[in-house]
C-alpha cells in the first residue's frame, strides 16, 4: 500500500500507477478500502471504491494511453471526504451522456455524478493526457 506522508501539506496521499489491465481495477479497489480505513474515512469505502472503480475502468478501456504508459491513481483526505484522481496520457476526455434506460453501458459517468453530487470534472495535467477527479463526501453520497 502507498499511503504517503506529503510533507508540504502535512497530509495523507495515496497514489499508485497502474498498467492498463482490467484486473487492476479490483485489485486498486481493495487498497483504497484498506486506506480509507486507515485514514478513518471508511464509512465512505463502498462510495468512494465505485466512483475510483468507474473511473479507472474508463482510463483502462477507453483512454488509449500511448504504449508503455501506465495510469496513475491518487487520493486524498480533502474537508471530511476523499478525492480521487485518475491520471492517464490520453487526451481523450470522457463526457457525461444521458443513456436509454435499456442500455448496457455508458452509466459510469451518471453514476459518478450522482455518487459525488455532481463534485467531479476533467483537468489538464502536468505533461501530457489529462486527469479525471471527484470527491466523494458524506453529504455528497446520493440516497
Amino acid at each position: 500500500m502507498s499511503a504517503l506522508p506529503c510533507p508540504e501539506s502535512a497530509t495523507l496521499v495515496w497514489v499508485r500507477r497502474w498498467s492498463r489491465s482490467p484486473r487492476r481495477v479490483q485489485q486498486a479497489r481493495r487498497e483504497l478500502r484498506d486506506v480509507l480505513n486507515a485514514w478513518g474515512l471508511g464509512e465512505l469505502a463502498d462510495s468512494a471504491e465505485l466512483v475510483l472503480s468507474e473511473l479507472l475502468t474508463n482510463a483502462v478501456c477507453h483512454a488509449r494511453p500511448p504504449y508503455g504508459r501506465e495510469i496513475e491513481t491518487r487520493c486524498e483526505p480533502e474537508g471530511g471526504g476523499v478525492r480521487i484522481e485518475v491520471h492517464d496520457a490520453s487526451e481523450k476526455r470522457p463526457v457525461l451522456r444521458k443513456v436509454p434506460t435499456d442500455a448496457e453501458e455508458g452509466r459510469g459517468l451518471a453514476l459518478v455524478d450522482a455518487i459525488t453530487g455532481a463534485q467531479w470534472g476533467v483537468s489538464k495535467r502536468e505533461g501530457v493526457g489529462k486527469l479525471v477527479w471527484a470527491v466523494v463526501s458524506v453529504d455528497g453520497i446520493a440516497e
